[in-house]
């Protein structure tokens, strides 16, 4: 496959997976805890007032992240890992592990449109979006080492870390998800005692090779939104997108949607409409690489038709995301 700017960008977060090198080196010398992380009130998605460090942080493990709802490139994207890496973890969501997206955008994101675009991800009970007073959001977005005063270059990583043991690091959504998931757990020290098969890390180090190399792109890139032919996930399901919509039409959506719609594609206009919350993002795909893609669809498409795999129901019609 290709190489892509945007995984080039994500690689090099991966590789500083761990490395405190945009948090305040201060903050190294003392504890993360009340004394450091700030204890404003702040609003959840639910329209709840909350105190940030008290009720949101203090004794629980967190996933935090940093996303804004008017983002049309890679918000969205950040947020379909999130939902997925909340799938990996199961039941210890809401009772040891506690997702948190702060908004950095607190002027416009108010608790109903954070409500609107949890649901649209299907953020469970354990999974607060975040917004409130902008100076005390930006207050508490600083100490986690967000301080970009421009939206589209807040930062990507997520901060990971369980305050009761004081332990906490930035890591990456766009590596492997079980990889992430496994550095969720072993924050917990009672898993430590738990009784597990023995992990082949091999198994979790790359995305295997494959002869389609829209595959792997898929996989990394679409599937945290997407299925073909097992429902709708956040977007719609690709299964027979290819037999509905021209390859020519399907290159250029796939590489720019937001061109489409500001020129007011009807079909790129509808599925504005109808996925008010959260539009297909803009992430660089090169033209070769929207080939490839396509191609996958199609020949996933053909297989299960060959499968005799059921059939959609008639008003899956759009493509949303890829």
């Amino acid at each position: 496959m290709r190489y892509l700017r945007l995984m080039a960008a994500t690689a090099a977060a991966f590789a500083v997976a761990a490395i405190w090198n945009s948090i305040d080196s201060k903050a190294l010398d003392r504890p993360w805890g009340e004394s450091y992380i700030p204890n404003l009130t702040v609003m959840t998605q639910r329209g709840k007032p909350v105190k940030f460090y008290d009720d949101l942080v203090k004794g629980k493990i967190v996933i935090i992240s940093f996303i804004y709802t008017s983002c049309t490139d890679i918000c969205p994207l950040t947020t379909a890992r999130i939902a997925m890496l909340e799938e990996k973890l199961g039941d210890m969501v809401g009772r040891e592990v506690f997702f948190l997206s702060m908004t950095v955008d607190p002027e416009h994101d108010t608790p109903e449109r954070l409500k609107e675009y949890a649901e649209r991800f299907g953020a469970g009970p354990g999974w607060s979006f975040v917004t409130g007073k902008p100076a005390d959001i930006r207050a508490i977005n600083y100490k986690f080492g967000d301080r970009s005063a421009i939206l589209s270059e807040h930062r990507n990583e997520v901060v990971i870390g369980n305050d009761a043991t004081g332990e906490w690091q930035k890591d990456s959504v766009f590596g492997d998800i079980d990889r992430l998931a496994m550095t969720v757990r072993s924050l917990d020290p009672k898993w430590h005692d738990q009784v597990r098969p023995p992990q082949n890390l091999a198994d979790h180090t790359a995305t295997a090779m494959s002869s389609q190399p829209g595959q792997a792109l898929f996989k990394k890139m679409c599937a945290p939104c997407h299925t073909i032919g097992v429902g709708d996930r956040v977007g719609p399901d690709l299964r027979g997108v290819t037999e509905r919509r021209e390859k020519p039409w399907l290159e250029e959506f796939i590489q720019n949607p937001s061109k489409m719609r500001a020129k007011k594609d009807p079909t790129a206009l509808a599925l504005a409409a109808e996925y008010p919350a959260v539009r297909m993002p803009a992430v660089g795909l090169a033209p070769a690489d929207a080939s490839d893609l396509i191609s996958y669809l199609a020949e996933e498409t053909a297989r299960l038709e060959k499968d005799k795999g059921p059939e959609m129901p008639a008003n899956h019609d759009h493509m949303h995301h890829r």
